[in-house]
């Protein structure tokens, strides 16, 4: 009874999320002095991944978005060699200038900053397209830039936690609550969560003051592992992520995220 979808709201308290919002300008504001010549702690940044989905219950890899100027992948785009890896190198030393006493480094896809009190950050720098998606730097197997559309994803899960009373964002923290309690030795990523929730989760929503259900307790999470069951993921099908429609690979978070659904009955 315990493990089933409980209305949780806001897990991560205001005081932190004011430090990570201080950390956010902070970050922010080296990256538009250094690229766009610019003192604004607020432009060409956004919280992305889970804590930009509002999923997130902790503060172990808060990822942030950062734009560069289009010039600039021209500029390393023409480079020989990984300029992927350069390019993630040149914001590692930006950000370092900034948080000296921290631990950055670049590494893949992100720049990683781990602060003293066991806050993570993971910075994503990206070039925006004339779609709203961003192209960003990935700097394993030689080099390559892949596609993110953070965007179009923030706002689906947005319409869709409204449209179910809060149901949706509840019950992805209410996943990753599971998770870390009980399978934290398996891997189950943020995205494959929250795409999977979004897609499972159909016209279920918390009830309004007054409404009663006909629904026995319970019955909301056999839907969802009836989904996981009837759409093949345990054979590590691809979903698709929320707005974006971006494919999602389950193949190293589906045995994590049946044992979790089965947790939850």
């Amino acid at each position: 009874m315990d493990n089933r979808v409980q209305k949780r709201g806001e897990i991560i308290s205001q005081e932190i999320r004011s430090c990570i919002s201080l950390r956010y300008h902070t970050v922010t504001k080296a990256i538009n002095k250094e690229f766009w010549n610019s003192a604004s702690d607020t432009l060409h940044s956004l919280y992305v991944g889970s804590y930009g989905r509002n999923t997130a219950i902790d503060t172990s890899d808060i990822d942030i978005l950062i734009e560069l100027p289009s010039s600039l992948f021209d500029r390393y785009n023409n480079l020989r060699g990984n300029s992927q890896s350069r390019l993630l190198q040149v914001v590692r030393n930006v950000i370092l200038n900034a948080y000296p006493r921290s631990d950055v480094r670049a590494d893949g896809q992100v720049v990683k900053i781990a602060f003293s009190d066991r806050m993570y950050f993971e910075i994503v720098p990206a070039f925006k397209s004339w779609d709203g998606s961003y192209r960003y730097p990935d700097s394993n197997t030689g080099g390559s830039w892949g596609s993110t559309n953070p965007k179009a994803e923030q706002e689906a899960m947005a319409q869709k936690n409204k449209s179910s009373n809060g149901l949706l964002y509840d019950t992805c923290r209410h996943i990753r609550y599971i998770r870390d309690n009980y399978f934290s030795s398996y891997h189950l990523s943020g995205i494959v969560i929250d795409s999977f929730v979004y897609n499972a989760i159909g016209n279920w929503r918390w009830l309004n003051s007054g409404e009663s259900s006909s629904s026995p307790s319970g019955t909301y999470e056999q839907v969802l592992l009836d989904y996981y069951n009837q759409h093949e993921i345990s054979y590590g099908m691809s979903i698709n992520a929320p707005g974006s429609n971006d494919t999602v690979s389950t193949s190293f978070s589906y045995e994590c995220l049946e044992k979790v659904l089965r947790k939850m009955i």
